[in-house]
């Protein structure tokens, strides 16, 4: 496996280990499980490797918890889809009392009507079923269930992009410590070439501007230092805050001076780009959408069909109801009802058919955003694979350089020393040297980044799968 993986997958997605590979697994995992960690905090003195870092942000990177929480909604909103094949009931309790006038023949009534009054306490319990629809309940929890899948998908390009951001940080202050090494060292170059020249000075073999020359190249060395030193710092606070902690510089890494780089590709351009249609989460979750589009579909047109439901009531009615004439019975008897309805919405004034047409629209908007990430996916791959290739050719010419500007700088200095050159040549060759340093230490973390760029172009990152490149052994063999 490549650097980048060199930490097992099922350290990821620390609430969920071992199912980042799968969006269904995600995203059931993420209807039980509930992340609770908060902010990040950092041993400043243990010496974090790049595996350990990507473990702590996806327990404690906010961005990672934010797509946790949408994952959990659409699980539940499933669940809020698949409870329309249940029935429902409902329980009811009325305590009433009605007073009303009744209009009676005066024969009977003296004054032509009767005053009512009927105390009234009512249990009961109602029931609805929406027996059949057409389709539309299914339609519903289609839609749901793909949502619920894209989310999951969601979870896992979260997780490979903030994975790709950490080791993009993790590089970038390997490189910046690198740099501030490259330029200490050519500050002990500009050094050791001031020293010779005031040693020449005072043996009468140099004249002054060549020292006060010798003395400006050490004085920009410093100032490069210093400049250094600043970059190096940002970088540290810029790693803090992608894994999730308070940013600061207060953070040391394991640089891993000593880890082999890697040594070419595994895989033909074409081979990466199939398995970046096949692996890449963002085109998992676009492939879902359209699904999901699709059943929405089918639910808008399921409403143009009827639905045949149930409805049934059971109550305990008891009344005590009394007149001003005459004399009425009270009961307590138990009371029912129950209906088989067909219900057919025959006008709506346009509401189902524009809900149709925007189901549809949808449908064709997700189509052509696969499309787009088709392409994008191709760019991303090609441009990835490129790269790649190229930071190796530019490590192989950059140590090169350095081993050649190395011994141009030891050549003219010793060449000064014995007055065969002058101090030009030394300042000339010693800064050849100093750019030699710099685009060494740029090529190296250039490679391991290139490297992680197209796991993470070909969805592979946090994969236990092969690797697109090997890397060097020890010996410098495969």
């Amino acid at each position: 496996m490549s650097l980048l993986l060199a930490f097992s997958a099922t350290r990821a997605l620390g609430q969920c280990a071992g199912k980042v590979s799968s969006p269904s697994a995600v995203a059931d995992c993420a209807a039980r499980e509930t992340p609770r960690e908060g902010t990040a905090v950092l041993d400043p003195v243990h010496p974090y490797s790049l595996a350990e870092l990507i473990d702590v942000a996806e327990h404690h990177n906010p961005s990672t918890r934010t797509i946790w929480e949408r994952a959990k909604q659409k699980a539940r909103e499933l669940g809020v889809a698949k409870s329309a094949y249940y029935p429902e009931l409902e329980g009811l309790a009325v305590f009433g009392d009605h007073r009303s006038v009744n209009p009676f023949p005066e024969p009977l009534a003296p004054r032509g009507y009767v005053m009512v009054e009927v105390p009234i306490v009512e249990p009961q319990v109602t029931l609805q079923y929406l027996i059949f629809d057409f389709g539309k309940r299914e339609g519903t929890v289609d839609f749901a269930k793909e949502e619920k899948l894209a989310a999951g998908a969601d979870v896992i390009q979260v997780n490979q992009a903030l994975a790709f951001r950490v080791a993009t940080a993790y590089y970038q202050l390997m490189t910046a410590q690198e740099r501030l090494q490259a330029t200490q060292e050519t500050l002990r170059t500009a050094q050791t070439t001031q020293d010779a020249a005031e040693n020449r000075l005072n043996n009468g073999l140099a004249t002054l501007p060549d020292v006060l020359q010798a003395r400006a190249e050490t004085s920009q060395a410093v100032f490069d230092e210093a400049s250094a030193d600043g970059d190096e710092k940002v970088a540290r606070v810029t790693l803090t805050e992608a894994v999730g902690a308070d940013p600061s510089p207060n953070i040391v890494i394991d640089t891993q001076r000593s880890a082999p780089l890697p040594e070419k590709l595994t895989m033909s351009v074409d081979a990466l780009i199939d398995r970046a249609m096949k692996d890449r989460p963002d085109l998992m979750a676009q492939a879902l959408r359209i699904r999901s589009a699709e059943a929405s579909i089918r639910a808008a047109k399921a409403e143009y069909k009827p639905q045949i439901v149930l409805s049934a009531s059971g109550a305990q009615t008891s009344v005590w109801p009394t007149a001003d004439y005459g004399v009425l019975g009270s009961a307590s008897e138990p009371t029912w009802s129950v209906a088989l309805g067909v219900k057919w919405r025959i006008f709506d004034g346009g509401v189902r058919k524009n809900e149709l047409l925007i189901a549809e629209s949808k449908r064709r908007e997700a189509e052509d955003e696969l499309t787009e990430k088709h392409d994008q996916t191709t760019r991303e791959v090609w441009t990835a694979y490129i790269a790649f290739r190229t930071a190796l050719r530019k490590q192989d010419a950059a140590v090169a350089l350095l081993e050649s500007a190395n011994a141009s700088y030891s050549a003219s200095l010793d060449a000064y020393k014995y007055g065969v050159k002058n101090l030009v040549d030394v300042v000339t060759a010693e800064k050849q040297l100093a750019l030699a340093r710099l685009s060494s230490v740029s090529a190296r973390s250039e490679l391991f980044l290139e490297a992680v760029n197209l796991e993470f172009a070909t969805g592979n990152l946090l994969r236990n799968q092969p690797a697109a490149t090997s890397l060097q052994s020890q010996d410098g063999h495969q």
